[in-house]
């Protein structure tokens, strides 16, 4: 027995679809860019160019799957899929955080390459390419800001065009100072510097999404605290085979059994169980409940149990 709380669907489904017209514009940016610098790459024999190429050929898968996880989470349920594909969007998450990390230990691998044999080339080519490279990825980033603040698949999508930006920015860099001062290592560096940030951002991300794939308890959910204060309602004898999940970014589930020191009716359950579901919503933002309740049933009364 239970009750859900739950937004405006209709706001829902025209922001769903805000993000996916956001996300389908950056792929064609990203797209554009890679062919440009693939092309640019192999005219002015720049390996800095090609990397970025790569970086954003990565972006552009990241983006793919980030788009298909989107349109897959609009989906309904079924009697095969009783939650639909409501997980779509951290799976895709858990993914492009892999990849990023993938991508920062390519770009050690090639900026210690750089660092021991720096090549001359030609310069003008990397500079207006890596120029028109951040203006894209800038615009990218621009339109995925926002959501990425409160959707991990957003997320995921967003650090890739940050970084890859970045990336673009130390190429530009390293373009300058190369066509001006003949520094080389500097790309090398600014290369080395951004592979870090990124296993540090991918890895954050890698974390969560597996925390919400493993059906772990969010970080911000006391379940000894919600067990005390649900054991406080006066019929209530014990919480016990608890379990706290998050399905996706907008639902987190509590299900438990309640063991009830009388015989109640289930008028007088419902009560309660409406109770409970304004105490856990309010207090910690939990908009499924399930509730079962029990009398004198015989069975362990620890606080979680694995079933």
């Amino acid at each position: 027995m239970g009750h859900s709380h739950t937004h405006n669907s209709s706001h829902s489904h025209n922001h769903n679809d805000l993000k996916g017209r956001n996300l389908f514009i950056s792929i064609l940016l990203n797209i554009l860019i890679t062919v440009s610098q693939v092309i640019g790459g192999l005219v002015s024999g720049s390996l800095a160019l090609l990397s970025d190429a790569l970086h954003n050929f990565s972006d552009v898968i990241s983006l793919v799957v980030s788009y298909a996880a989107n349109r897959l989470s609009k989906k309904q349920a079924s009697i095969h899929r009783t939650f639909g594909y409501k997980r779509a969007e951290i799976l895709a998450a858990f993914i492009n955080a892999a990849t990023l990390i993938i991508v920062a230990v390519l770009l050690i691998i090639e900026a210690v390459k750089r660092f021991q044999n720096p090549e001359e080339i030609k310069t003008g080519l990397v500079i207006w390419l890596s120029f028109i490279a951040i203006i894209a990825n800038g615009l990218s980033v621009l339109l995925l800001k926002k959501d990425s603040k409160s959707n991990m698949n957003m997320k995921s999508a967003y650090i890739h065009l940050l970084t890859d930006m970045m990336a673009s920015v130390a190429v530009l860099v390293g373009g300058l100072l190369m066509k001006f001062y003949q520094i080389y290592w500097v790309d090398s560096a600014l290369t080395l510097a951004i592979a870090i940030y990124l296993i540090w951002m991918g890895y954050d991300l890698l974390k969560n999404s597996t925390k919400v794939l493993m059906l772990f308890t969010p970080n911000t959910i006391p379940l000894k605290d919600i067990v005390n204060q649900i054991n406080a309602f006066e019929p209530i004898k014990n919480v016990h085979h608890v379990h706290v999940w998050q399905l996706n970014e907008e639902e987190i589930h509590l299900e438990a059994h309640i063991d009830f020191n009388e015989n109640i009716t289930l008028s007088q359950f419902d009560t309660i169980l409406h109770d409970i579901e304004d105490l856990v919503f309010e207090k910690y933002h939990i908009n499924h409940v399930n509730i079962q309740p029990e009398y004198s049933k015989n069975d362990a009364k620890d606080v979680i149990v694995q079933d």
